[in-house]
């Protein structure tokens, strides 16, 4: 993996996936049907829906190119 900083748009879209999950969660676990994920176990459930779409956002942000602004004077990575 790159060892490159991450661009802080990377981090506010990831911080905005884990509210997403953490919302997503709090309500499966709220409404007492837990059946989000099939057969997993209630406490599996709850861990992935809390690490998969944050982890996701990440990985996409940080791999994907950065694009230029328009008047930009910088060059592409």
């Amino acid at each position: 993996m790159a060892t490159a900083p991450v661009e802080k748009k990377v981090s506010a879209a990831t911080l905005g996936s884990l509210t997403a999950a953490v919302a997503i969660t709090v309500l499966n676990a709220t409404v007492g049907d837990t059946a989000l994920l099939g057969s997993a176990p209630p406490w599996l459930q709850d861990l992935a829906t809390l690490i998969v779409p944050p982890l996701i956002t990440f990985l996409s942000g940080y791999n994907a190119r950065h694009t230029p602004r328009l008047g930009s004077t910088s060059l592409p990575e």
